[in-house]
């Protein structure tokens, strides 16, 4: 069995510099891609101010308002509460959940972070677990972050689960990944290993930053590309990646 998965920061729904509100624009070329799967940060659950103010904002959450007929299910994490507004990580997902929750990350109220871990049955009938996350913008913060998913995967992972784990890492370097991400876990970067080094993603008009990812194993990745054609560089200030894989 093949299926589509996509990482994607989605800056809230707006362009990069928040000069315009393209949250419909992207809903119509998530639709063309038509991935299985859409693992996606910065997500806006609700925003009262944004509600009244901004022409054509949705009378639903950002994910509900994404999602719409075509994935059925959906997952949604908080990451930062305010008064009358709140954004997280989002799974949207063709297939059913098993379960799915919420961890948080955060080891300072001010930098809200979590990490969004679901189980889905794919039509073979196998367990896949997707894990969505947003890593923090300081080295210190990271290199927390990445040893507790370390401590739960290892917890919740058995030995032969497939698994993907995509998001924003916000490592440009690539360096703390690569030192604090346990390799007992045996996980691989999806593009990296398909072009022998990591996408540049950020700022989506003249990528430059490498910091969005797409981790898997117990899966074989057939393709892995960014979507970096003009009309995705007039969206969020992130490019999304894209990868197929086939079931073992």
């Amino acid at each position: 069995m093949q299926f589509s998965v996509l990482t994607y920061n989605i800056h809230k729904g707006f362009s990069g510099g928040n000069r315009q509100f393209v949250l419909h624009r992207m809903r119509e070329l998530l639709r063309e891609v038509n991935v299985d799967v859409a693992l996606l940060q910065e997500v806006q659950g609700e925003h009262l101010l944004h509600s009244q103010r901004i022409r054509h904002w949705p009378d639903v959450s950002q994910f509900e308002f994404l999602a719409d007929a075509v994935w059925p299910h959906y997952a949604y994490g908080k990451n930062a509460i305010a008064d009358g507004r709140h954004h997280g990580n989002a799974v949207l997902s063709k297939f059913p959940f098993q379960h799915w929750g919420n961890i948080n990350l955060s080891p300072w109220r001010f930098a809200s972070r979590s990490l969004l871990h679901g189980t889905v049955t794919l039509a073979t009938g196998q367990r896949l677990h997707l894990v969505c996350l947003h890593l923090g913008l300081i080295s210190l913060e990271r290199r927390d972050q990445l040893r507790r998913l370390n401590q739960h995967l290892h917890q919740t992972l058995t030995e032969h689960d497939a698994v993907l784990v995509g998001g924003d890492f916000n490592d440009w370097t690539g360096r703390q990944v690569k030192r604090w991400l346990d390799p007992a876990l045996g996980l691989r970067e999806s593009f990296h290993l398909h072009h022998q080094r990591f996408a540049r993603t950020f700022p989506a008009r003249w990528p430059l930053l490498r910091v969005d990812r797409l981790y898997f194993r117990g899966l074989e990745l057939l393709e892995c590309q960014r979507l970096d054609g003009a009309q995705w560089r007039e969206l969020s200030d992130h490019i999304p990646l894209l990868a197929r894989f086939n079931t073992h």
